[in-house]
Parts: C-alpha cells; sequence; structure tokens
C-alpha cells in the first residue's frame, strides 16, 4: 500500500542553486541589493541605534571576505571549504561575520556562548573549525579551549578573531578594547584591508555545499553537528515568504531577541529579513523591560519568540509601563505553545493596542535538520489557536504511526502520528555520524522529525509531543481487546497454533494498550494557574504501578510564598488537585508536583527534560513515586 502523502497547500515556488550570500545580497540593479533599496536599514543595535544599511552590510561582508583571505596569519585556515566557529552574544557583528564568511567560501559552526571550554573545545574539534570569532567576553573561555586542545598560547591567540564591544566601524561609539586582549586580532582590523570584487559563487551542485554547522542541543548524548547547505538555506528563505504574515518594509521592523547561535535566531533574524527587506533591531539577549523599551523606541511591529517570552507577556509589569501598541504579530517557535497561553497574552495586549485591534499570535514549526520551518500559521487562520499551522510550499509530509519500524503504517485522519519531511530544506545529514544520519533519514528522503502530530481536514497540524516523551501510563485492555484475546485463546486451543504466533497477533492489535499523556498538554493547562511562573512534566517509573506516572516540576510565580520545604510541599499537593479538575484522570499528575527555582531549557527554549529526569531519580531514590498516590479508583 502505498504511502499518505501531504502536499502544502501553497502553490510551489522556484528555488536557486546559488550561495546564501548571492541569495540575499546581489546588487540587482544601481543602488538596489536583493530588490530592495541599498540605503534601506538592514540591522540596529538596539541598546545605541547604530544601523547599517543593506549597501553597508554588502561592502561590510565583501570587506570581511577579504580580510579572512589575505590577512597573513590567518590566511592559511580561511580557504575555500575551511570552517569558522562563532562564539558570541547577539551584536551587530553577527550578520557581517556570517555573511562574511560565506562570502570567502567560508562554513561557518555557531556555538553556544554560554559553553564551557569543555563543551566548546567538541564542537571545535567535531566541526574542523580552525579560526574562532569570540566575543570580548568569551575570549578567556577561548584561550582555555585552545589549550586544553594541546595549543600554545602564542598559536591559541592566532586563531582568535575578537568581535569587540565598540562599534567605530559601524559609524556607532567607540568603546576601549579590554586590555588584556591587546595583540588579538579584531574584526575591524579586517574591515580595513580591502574588498573582493565578489563573493565565491556556489552554483549548480556547489549549492548543496555546507554553509551552517549548527549543532543539536544534545538532550540525548552528545551534540550532533547538522550539515545545513547552501540550497538549505535559500530554499527556505523562499519557502517562509508566502505564509508568513505580509510586509511593507518602509514600515514594518523586527525586533531580534533570539540568540543567533541557534538557527531559529540566525535564519529568521539576520538572513531572511534581508529577503524580506525588513530592518532588525537587535537585542544582545532577552530582557523583559527592555523588550517594551524598545517596541516602544523602533516602533517594532514583528517579533519572533520563544513561549518562554510569552509567559513573562502574559504577566511582566514592563507591557503596561511602555507604548507597545505597533507590536502586531508574534512568531512562536522552537517548543509548543498552549491555547491559555496565547489567549493570555493576547487578551493583554489587545488592552495596549490603542485600538488598533487584536496582535496576530501565531506558531511556526521545525527543526535544526529542516533548516529550520516546515510549518508557519498564516495571518488569515491566526484563529487556529494551537496550530503550528499548515506546510510550507515544496515539502511534503507524512503521519507514520511505525517510526521505529518499516514506516509503512500512515495515520488514520483525525489521528496522531510521527511527522516525516521531504524536500530542499532538509539538512545533508549528521557531521561524521553516518549511523545517526541513516537512523534519520529514509533511504527515499523522508527525516523522521520524533514529534508526533495531528492533522485537522483543513490542513492544520497540531503538534501532541516527541515521540519519546510520551508518558505511557496504565497498560490498559479494555472490553474489545478482552474480547478478541479471549477468541484467539479459544482459536489456540481448537487449532493448537504456536502460542508465539499467537502473541504477535496479540501485540499487532489496533487497539491501544496504554494510555498516552503528552507532557506538552499539562504543561500547557499549568500554566493557567495563578501561582505557576514556569512548569515541565516528565514521567517517572513506578515499579509498583508498573506504569509510568506523570510528574510536574514547577516554578512558583511567587517565590517568597513557598520558601520553606513544608510550604513547597502544600502547594505541590495543592496543584495537585487543581489539575483534577482540569484534565482526565489519566493525566493526574500521580508522580507528584516539585517546587523549584527554574526549569533548565536550551536558548531556544526547548526544556531539557533529561536534566529533570536525572533530578527525579536522585529525589526518588530508595522509593517509589507511587508511594505518594492517594489512590483513586481508574
Amino acid at each position: 500500500m502505498s504511502p499518505k502523502i501531504y502536499s502544502s497547500s501553497i502553490q510551489s515556488v522556484p528555488l536557486y542553486n546559488r550561495s546564501v550570500f548571492t541569495h540575499l545580497l546581489s546588487q540587482t540593479a544601481q543602488n538596489q541589493i536583493a530588490g530592495f533599496p541599498a540605503s534601506a536599514p538592514a540591522f540596529i543595535d538596539a541598546p545605541s541605534g547604530t544601523t547599517i544599511s543593506r549597501g553597508q552590510l554588502r561592502n561590510l561582508a565583501l570587506s570581511l571576505g577579504y580580510g579572512l583571505k589575505n590577512y597573513p596569519v590567518i590566511a592559511q585556515h580561511a580557504k575555500r571549504g575551511g570552517t569558522i566557529l562563532v562564539y558570541s552574544h547577539n551584536s551587530l557583528a553577527w550578520p557581517v561575520v556570517l555573511l562574511g564568511a560565506v562570502s570567502a567560501g567560508l562554513k561557518c559552526t555557531l556555538a553556544n556562548s554560554a559553553y564551557t571550554a569543555k563543551e566548546l573545545a567538541f564542537q571545535y574539534t567535531d566541526s574542523g573549525a580552525h579560526l574562532v570569532f569570540s566575543s570580548e567576553e568569551g575570549v578567556p573561555t577561548v584561550r582555555q579551549t585552545l589549550k586544553d586542545l594541546g595549543l600554545s598560547p602564542t598559536e591559541a591567540d592566532k586563531r582568535i578573531i575578537v568581535i569587540t564591544n565598540s562599534l567605530e566601524w559601524a559609524g556607532g561609539p567607540s568603546v576601549a578594547v579590554n586590555p588584556e586582549l591587546k595583540g588579538l586580532l579584531t574584526v575591524s582590523q579586517l574591515l580595513t584591508l580591502g574588498t573582493l570584487k565578489e563573493e565565491e559563487k556556489f552554483v549548480g551542485e556547489q549549492a548543496n555545499e555546507t554553509v551552517y554547522l549548527c549543532y543539536s542541543s544534545g538532550t540525548t548524548g552528545k551534540p550532533k553537528g547538522v550539515e545545513t547547505t547552501h540550497r538549505n538555506i535559500t530554499s527556505v528563505i523562499d519557502m517562509v515568504g508566502p505564509a508568513f504574515p505580509p510586509v511593507d518594509f518602509t514600515v514594518d521592523k523586527i525586533l531580534g531577541i533570539l540568540p543567533f547561535y541557534h538557527i531559529y535566531g540566525a535564519v529568521k533574524l539576520l538572513l531572511f529579513p534581508l529577503k524580506a527587506g525588513l530592518p532588525v533591531a537587535i537585542m544582545t539577549r532577552f530582557d523583559p523591560v527592555q523588550f517594551c523599551a524598545n517596541i516602544q523606541r523602533y516602533n517594532i511591529t514583528i517579533s519572533l519568540i520563544v513561549p518562554p517570552v510569552m509567559v513573562v507577556l502574559a504577566r511582566h509589569p514592563a507591557v503596561d509601563q511602555y507604548d507597545v501598541s505597533t507590536l502586531r504579530v508574534l512568531v512562536s517557535g522552537a517548543a509548543p505553545l498552549g491555547a491559555a497561553l496565547t489567549k493570555q497574552v493576547g487578551d493583554r495586549l489587545l488592552t495596549r493596542r490603542k485600538g488598533k485591534g487584536p496582535v496576530s499570535i501565531l506558531q511556526g514549526y521545525g527543526l535544526t535538520e529542516t533548516s529550520p520551518t516546515t510549518h508557519l500559521v498564516p495571518i488569515e487562520a491566526a484563529h487556529k489557536v494551537g496550530s503550528i499551522g499548515i506546510l510550507l510550499p515544496n515539502l511534503e509530509a507524512r503521519l507514520v504511526v511505525d517510526g521505529d519500524g518499516d514506516g509503512t503504517i500512515d495515520a488514520k485522519e483525525g489521528e496522531p502520528g510521527e511527522i516525516w519531511i521531504r524536500g530542499p530544506s532538509i539538512m545533508k545529514g549528521y557531521l561524521n555520524n553516518v549511523a545517526a544520519t541513516t537512523d534519520s533519514i529514509t533511504p527515499d528522503k523522508w527525516f523522521k522529525t520524533g514529534d508526533i502530530a495531528i492533522r485537522d481536514k483543513e490542513g492544520f497540524y497540531y503538534i501532541v509531543d516527541r515521540r519519546k516523551e510520551l508518558i505511557k501510563y496504565k497498560v490498559r485492555i479494555d472490553a474489545r481487546v478482552l474480547a478478541i484475546f479471549s477468541s484467539l485463546i479459544c482459536y489456540r486451543r481448537a487449532s493448537k497454533v504456536n502460542l508465539l504466533t499467537l502473541e504477535f497477533r496479540f501485540i499487532a492489535l489496533p487497539f491501544p494498550c496504554c494510555f498516552l499523556v503528552p507532557p506538552a498538554e499539562l504543561e500547557s493547562v499549568l500554566l493557567t494557574h495563578p501561582d505557576i511562573a514556569d512548569t515541565a512534566v516528565i514521567g517517572v517509573d513506578s515499579a509498583k504501578e508498573a506504569t509510568e506516572l506523570p510528574r510536574a516540576y514547577v516554578v512558583h510565580a511567587h517565590p517568597e510564598k513557598v520558601k520553606t520545604e513544608a510550604e513547597k510541599i502544600a502547594f505541590g499537593q495543592a496543584v495537585q488537585k487543581w489539575i483534577q479538575q482540569k484534565v482526565a484522570r489519566h493525566k493526574f499528575l500521580r508522580g507528584g508536583v516539585v517546587v523549584i527555582d527554574i526549569i533548565p531549557k536550551s536558548a531556544a527554549g526547548k526544556i531539557l527534560r533529561r536534566e529533570l529526569r536525572d533530578r527525579a531519580k536522585v529525589e526518588l531514590a530508595g522509593r517509589d513515586p507511587a508511594d505518594d498516590i492517594v489512590k483513586a479508583k481508574l
């Protein structure tokens, strides 16, 4: 039986085989860069207001490319196909570095700016990088990394290029460089050496060469380097366009708060806006007060966010202290966004809009491996709260039931299945990891996302949860299963069929044999509790109950109210009782509710459940979580 393949309701768009630089910064006409005025602003440093135009960005990137290829000490490490590592918080230099390196024909691997020397060493080595672009604050960690890898201080310093805090190179304020960094090469120095006449070309098959190497969050095992090609990036940028809210480059501005070292921030805040003609005001990192202040200062109309930011917008007083009336679109990604939280934020922002109508809160979906976006809610479908949207053009999707098997069983309409995606934005593979690549991408090019979703009749998808994170509660054998099982027993006695055959027939029955509890669903409900600021749900094993039990970790909205252990326990028990009025019985928090200071998350906002599972093992050492259950008949 042929698989059930879904396509997009949006007509396919033309795609190109060329470099990211050529696609975004070509001089299409006199005084025009990629179809927009060269004088139009491209990026703004939010704290200082320093702005670089589209024309300036092109020239700066070509100058950086020239400096990389011609500066004597580093030129040997900057030949076409080489790799640079970027280790820095967000700054105005990021688009110059990312596009400048590409103009020189280099690959870029983007490292979490919070990495320790040990973590950085793994990515530096695994990616094959030689040169490191580092913020001033990051240099000590980079030096330690290179020292641990056996380089002498002199040799290590030859591999470091400093992204200084000074913006003098962009016409902004001058800041003295830390004296301890004296002698190190800086980005501003590379920009003064000359300019490439043109960028390195990646045409035809060369467009399938790797350009960016982002690393997975490493929630299971070591992080994996995702090989993203020029064609992956140029394709996803063009595919997002038809589904993205209509924009006017003379009016609309984006506020950039997502970390640029994550593919979500790199593609959607540094690359896609260039194609759309939208200027981006860059914040170093997310701060609730500055977020609202910058909306007011720059008349921001659009912001790309993650769910934790929504929690802040639902409650932080800064929303009422600044004029945020220009904000008309929020696009959330990286983790599931609950309907209840969406309504809370929407209702609050509506009161701040001065009669301009509601803020459209849209959700998107994607992974590092899909470059990243595969789904997006169109603005006219903002009422589809909780949906990740429709499939982008040029992509195909399947919802597969037997993701661990041959992938031959598709979910029926309206039923959940693992999303498989096929199309031009799927990664080349995992760097230096053939086994992981083979496990993730089928021979016929389907990428297994690991996420469970439902598709409605209108083509909108809803994430249920991660396939490996669904909590399996209680073996359930209902009357239908018992009847069939009894008939099979009778059949076995009459025909003397092999017992092993009987067992296989029972296992293959199309009836659910357990309750699947999606953590994201419970988290969405818990966030509606007035005293819960953040939360995460995991499954904990119970030997006594022979099942997994849902266990919640919560951050109290008013921590001063739960200072003692007794107060925390009492609050947890109150939450257990509270949620029993909100969800079905099999979703009760029988594994307990634990009050903690902060929910561990990646920079993109994904909950690091492995850390919570490790914590739970310590907390429950020597006892069964079922010991705390108040028995209730199911």
